[in-house]
């Protein structure tokens, strides 16, 4: 699967038992899972590369699945 940069804003999300995720720029909401503790922190805007997983549903039902290949904070 080919690897997708992405930029956006960190989120947590209070829904179930509570989730990391990235809203980017694009419009799109990524879920991370693999997020690192250093880009947990609410609003933080980051450049990430990440690889979809395919096929993976997770119970958040909220944004495409990925793996973090590497980040950056803005």
């Amino acid at each position: 699967m080919a690897k997708v940069n992405v930029t956006g804003k960190v989120v947590y999300k209070d829904i179930g038992l509570g989730f990391w995720g990235i809203e980017g720029t694009d419009g799109k909401n990524w879920l991370p899972t693999n997020m690192p503790e250093q880009l947990k922190m609410k609003g933080e805007t980051v450049e990430v590369k990440v690889k979809k997983m395919e096929g993976m549903v997770g119970n958040a039902m909220w944004g495409t699945p990925v793996k973090i290949v590497s980040f950056t904070t803005v």
